[in-house]
């Protein structure tokens, strides 16, 4: 089954990447690797999900706003090579989430995240990651996930940084 059916499978239609709210690019190529900026958790009504997990959501809550930057991501990749069929393998997440001194659970909100990717790719979907727990981020936002991403030798447009 091609990424693109998965997609559909589970109910997923790529939004528009983001543009990013600061001085930096979306992602930068190195070689076979893609390398994501954090993404925030947009909703299909294009609002942010924000709050602080142990406060104002939930693990599950939580876990959705993770699910919806992984959501991001793709469209990023997308944005960036053309396709999601040529990716190799997802290396690495890094997680952040915006939660109470008391809140333990990052690695389960982070889990929003890794199953998506899991679910879409298979085996290829498993990766490294980093749960980070932090005050704040970007406009109150509950998570953001950054990535990297191996694509086969093939798979990559001859072009670097923001292209919207």
């Amino acid at each position: 089954m091609s990424v693109v059916d998965r997609l559909a499978a589970a109910g997923i239609d790529l939004p528009r990447p983001a543009v990013p709210i600061a001085s930096y690019v979306p992602w930068v190529r190195c070689g076979d690797l893609l390398h994501l900026s954090g993404q925030l958790p947009f909703r299909p009504d294009g609002s942010l999900i924000s709050g602080k997990c142990g406060h104002d959501l939930s693990v599950q809550q939580g876990s959705e706003a993770a699910r919806a930057c992984a959501i991001m991501l793709l469209a990023q990749i997308n944005m960036a090579i053309g396709t999601l069929e040529t990716i190799d393998r997802i290396v690495k997440l890094g997680v952040y989430v915006n939660s109470s001194a008391e809140f333990l659970d990052h690695p389960k909100v982070a889990n929003g995240a890794s199953d998506l990717f899991e679910e879409i790719f298979g085996e290829r979907g498993r990766h490294c990651r980093s749960a980070v727990g932090v005050t704040a981020l970007p406009l109150g936002v509950a998570v953001e996930v950054d990535a990297i991403i191996a694509l086969k030798a093939d798979g990559m447009r001859d072009r670097q940084g923001f292209d919207q």
